[in-house]
């Protein structure tokens, strides 16, 4: 049974891979950004599956006519700009044009998938943006429910209340999860807190929930701070364990009295998700190792360390410009720090190592630095899938 797919607002393809991943066929990708649909484009033309068999529409969502799809999709993804919601950005929300979960919504609403994935940014719970948030959820959970020629959206929300209240299931409507999640907790090498919206359509009746957690802190720390396996799986002699992490051998103790944490694995840290691959200066097959030049110019400033290379990365940003502030560095033990390479920052996002990035350094990280990571996107995706994959009317 093929599951077809639509992917909205893809950027370099993170989400996308990992629905594919799930086992989703999809029927178009929705991307404007030039600079990203050359990475697309590029990856297409060197016949990397599944990206080969992409059929890419490159342009404005708004553009886009759905009538010749409608009825035949099973899943409707993607990420909307976050822009309007990040932490480092102008924080405009509803102001700024370029929100687009009113696209995310007509997609829903002409394609009557039979579920939806829509990711974003923390800054999407920030208290000055609750009543917007909650009009989000409403809209994704009532789609046929349009806002009325000169209505403002707070009267639309208004509206969209009502309905919600009066327990009407007249029309298009759909069962919303909401969950903040944080990649590190699915075996994802970065600590990224990302919202997740989930809807499954009325007639749909089986159950789900959100996947569990399967990494956690408290596990690296024991194997850290208690068993020291992690160092010894690192080759790293006991003389050699970093002050830092002998220090937490205490606190490890009464932090992990609970036995549970060993049902967990260990978060992945930078260290492990780049164990293999050569220092960038040095001597190896550039041919082989695609993306993994050298960065000269890291620095340490307030507010930009680093990532700890015995921990998850610190979440990668994308600024308009590319990386803000000096950040996305490797923090090492000895206190030096170094840029990530572009190949660096695609493990910690879980791309495939065969995945090239044609443009510019800059350019490259800011469009990992608004990927979903593949892994965590098939993590979510899959477990949609396993609702879906038991009917038979797709």
């Amino acid at each position: 049974m093929v599951m077809q797919s639509v992917e909205l607002f893809a950027g370099a393809g993170g989400l996308a891979l990992g629905v594919h991943k799930a086992g989703f066929t999809h029927k178009v990708i929705i991307e404007r950004d030039k600079d990203t649909c050359i990475t697309i484009n590029t990856n297409k033309q060197r016949g990397l599956m599944p990206i080969a068999e992409w059929e890419l529409f490159e342009d404005d969502v708004l553009k886009f006519n759905y009538s010749a799809l409608s009825g035949k999709i099973a899943l409707v993804a993607g990420g909307p700009p976050c822009q309007p919601f990040s932490m480092g950005g102008k924080h405009q929300a509803y102001l700024d044009e370029r929100d687009m979960f009113p696209e995310a919504v007509r997609a829903v609403r002409e394609l009557r998938p039979q579920a939806f994935i829509f990711e974003n940014v923390k800054g999407l719970q920030r208290e000055t943006f609750q009543r917007y948030f909650t009009y989000i959820q409403l809209q994704l959970t009532y789609p046929e429910l349009i806002t009325r020629p000169g209505e403002a959206w707070t009267e639309h929300l208004a509206r969209l209340e009502q309905h919600h209240t009066a327990g009407s299931e007249a029309g298009l409507y759909y069962r919303v999860v909401v969950r903040l999640v944080n990649a590190a907790d699915y075996g994802v090498p970065q600590r990224r807190e990302r919202i997740f919206f989930v809807g499954f359509r009325s007639d749909v009746h089986e159950a789900w929930s959100f996947p569990h957690t399967t990494h956690s802190q408290q596990a690296l720390l024991w194997e850290q701070g208690v068993t020291s396996t992690y160092w010894a799986k690192h080759g790293i002699a006991s003389k050699d364990i970093p002050a830092t992490a002998r220090k937490l051998a205490h606190k490890v103790y009464g932090l992990l009295a609970d036995e549970r944490v060993l049902d967990t694995l260990p978060w992945v840290t930078v260290r492990d998700a780049l164990a293999d691959l050569p220092d960038p200066e040095g001597d190896f097959d550039r041919k082989m190792i695609l993306n993994h030049d050298y960065r000269p110019g890291a620095r340490t400033y307030t507010g930009h360390t680093g990532s700890p290379l015995d921990e998850p990365a610190k979440a990668l940003k994308a600024g308009d410009h590319g990386v803000p502030g000096g950040e996305n560095m490797i923090a090492f033990p000895d206190g030096n720090v170094r840029y990530f390479t572009v190949r660096e920052s695609a493990r910690l996002q879980t791309f495939p190592d065969n995945y090239y990035f044609p443009v510019s350094w800059t350019e490259s990280m800011r469009q990992l630095g608004n990927a979903v990571p593949v892994e965590l996107g098939a993590i979510v995706a899959a477990s949609v899938a396993s609702v879906l994959r038991d009917r038979n009317d797709l």
